[in-house]
């Protein structure tokens, strides 16, 4: 038998810890010395305590865990719960993880108002294109919706692209316009400049994508999380320059390397005025 200090350093938990849990019911010694009090736990004991601590990292309440045990939960029926609630956790992390970069975000464009620089905005003509796409809808035209949609867009078509033996002829191109259902929905095309003809039962579609007589361009350099702050500087130019944004912009991906930090997007946006 383990003292109660040598259990709690073979368990890596705290005696306090250990007192707790015998005060509760949760987890009692093996034996009491009923002269001295001192707790006697045995080895054997060390599998409740680690269900007990797993349990309780994965969120439960100590009376969750203590209802969970004493009902002799089986080792695989005790891994399903465990796995589940693992999945929950990650599941939540992710989603804060995102929320932080999104803060993050704003935190960048914030920090570098005033201080973008407008002089590389262009105002040219563009001309028509070819592109293979798909399409989707984004709940709105913010960062945290739109990714988690045309991300997975541009890994559906280059996917069908190859499948069907149509090589892209320039850079990827993506577009915007309001869903028809209103409430700030967005429809978002993810497209990739083709030399293909349209037709031929394929399982994408192939659009000429009209030009646009006047944008407003920038370069964009980073990944697109981080593309407010030119966005915004692009907006400040429009707005001094007296001119009015006719829509929503698109995305000309020019350089899309593994690292994301070294993207080259450029932003187009048709206005007219001035």
């Amino acid at each position: 038998m383990f003292t109660i200090g040598d259990f709690a350093r073979h368990g890596r938990v705290s005696v306090r810890m250990l007192r707790h849990y015998d005060a509760i019911g949760l987890l009692r010694p093996a034996r009491v010395d009923p002269a001295s009090g001192y707790r006697f736990y045995e080895a054997g004991q060390l599998a409740r305590l680690n269900r007990v601590i797993a349990l309780k990292d994965l969120g439960f309440t100590l009376e969750q865990v203590r209802s969970i045990l004493d009902e002799r939960v089986g080792t695989e029926e005790l891994r399903g719960m465990l796995r589940l609630r693992q999945a929950e956790l990650e599941a939540a992390a992710a989603v804060a993880a995102a929320r932080l970069a999104r803060v993050g975000a704003r935190l960048r464009t914030i920090e570098s108002e005033g201080r973008m620089p407008t002089d590389d905005v262009v105002v040219k003509s563009i001309p028509p294109v070819r592109v293979a796409e798909l399409t989707g809808i984004a709940d709105s035209y913010g960062p945290e919706d739109i990714g988690p949609v045309i991300q997975p867009l541009y890994e559906e078509l280059c996917r069908r692209l190859e499948r069907a033996g149509v090589e892209p002829a320039g850079p990827g191109i993506a577009w915007y316009e309001d869903a028809p259902d209103g409430d700030g929905a967005v429809v978002v095309h993810a497209g990739v400049t083709v030399a293909a003809d349209p037709g031929g039962g394929r399982d994408f579609a192939i659009v000429d994508l009209p030009g646009i007589d006047r944008a407003a361009t920038i370069v964009h350099r980073g990944p697109m999380e981080q593309i407010m702050p030119t966005v915004q500087a692009l907006a400040h130019w429009i707005d001094t320059g007296g001119h009015r944004s006719a829509g929503y912009a698109r995305e000309l991906y020019l350089e899309c390397p593994e690292d994301r930090e070294k993207w080259v997007t450029e932003i187009q946006e048709p206005i007219t005025g001035a």
